[in-house]
């Protein structure tokens, strides 16, 4: 199969474009730079230059290819703006992606996050957030799901607040970067909430199955931990950079506070028993062991 990846030179997109030429795909991947150009040569797919609000561009990727996976996202938390905007363009990308490939059966994944579910653990069937913080993502990702009906295999896989590799991304990242910055290997409130997580690398062949089997309008976990404290998250951090771990205001997160604050644990037990997907790779706990002093 002949596959358009969005976001195909990130923490996640590099790992899914190296799991999808491995499996035998070629690869169309959009890049934004001459440099993405570049690492999209070196791991042996086709650059497409342009950027996710390069309308144009994402249609003519789709018209080349057999089926899409979308994972570009602005990725700026720095203010509620910036977020908004953010959200706005990814939204604007997948109609068009998703106009593009009406009636034509083709896969398009997506990526989403675990929804929290208060007093359990969310599962696959659980509808995701479409008001807050992110509340425009969710709806996006709800829109591109009603596609099944129009002749879209859709699917969305759903990541969980941290997707890791050698102690880097996600939320934890984020936790690692503040507590460079501040001195302080902090967490919200009492830091009992649970966030869960996956390796890059083991998210990546998710992505594959889904692409290769799911049926349209269907929702997966990427999910190799339900949910670890973020204190103990954080107390790992702390021991690898030698700082103090400490609960710190809700607002040294910016507009993520009152996400980072809240119990979000998730299952993955029917997406590894219908897709036969299988976690390998370390734990994020394990995981963050790699952060360099």
């Amino acid at each position: 199969m002949r596959v358009f990846v969005t976001g195909g030179t990130g923490l996640i997109g590099s790992a899914v474009v190296a799991e999808l030429l491995g499996s035998g795909h070629t690869v169309l991947a959009l890049a934004r730079s001459d440099a993405s150009a570049r690492a999209v040569e070196a791991a042996g797919a086709e650059p497409l230059r342009g950027s996710l609000a390069d309308l144009d561009t994402l249609r003519a990727g789709v018209a080349r290819t057999d089926g899409v996976i979308h994972l570009a996202f602005a990725n700026d938390f720095s203010s509620s703006e910036a977020l908004a905007k953010g959200i706005a363009e990814e939204a604007a990308a997948l109609e068009a992606i998703g106009e593009q490939l009406v009636g034509s059966d083709r896969p398009f994944v997506i990526t989403s996050g675990t929804p929290f579910v208060p007093g359990r653990v969310s599962v696959e069937t659980d509808p995701v957030p479409t008001d807050g913080p992110v509340g425009g993502r969710g709806r996006a990702a709800m829109a591109v799901l009603a596609l099944a009906s129009r002749g879209v295999r859709s699917a969305t896989v759903r990541l969980p607040r941290t997707v890791h590799n050698q102690g880097r991304g996600g939320f934890a990242g984020l936790l690692t970067d503040i507590a460079r910055r501040s001195g302080v290997s902090g967490f919200p409130g009492d830091g009992a909430q649970r966030w869960p997580a996956v390796h890059a690398l083991d998210a990546a062949v998710l992505f594959r199955l889904a692409l290769e089997q799911a049926e349209a309008g269907t929702s997966w976990h990427a999910v190799a931990d339900e949910g670890d404290q973020v204190r103990d998250i954080a107390a790992v951090i702390g021991r690898r950079l030698g700082l103090p771990v400490e609960s710190v205001p809700l607002e040294t997160y910016g507009p993520l506070g009152p996400i980072f604050a809240t119990d979000q644990p998730a299952s993955s037990t029917h997406t590894r028993q219908t897709l036969g997907w299988e976690p390998k790779h370390p734990s994020l706990l394990q995981d963050l062991e790699n952060i360099e002093p």
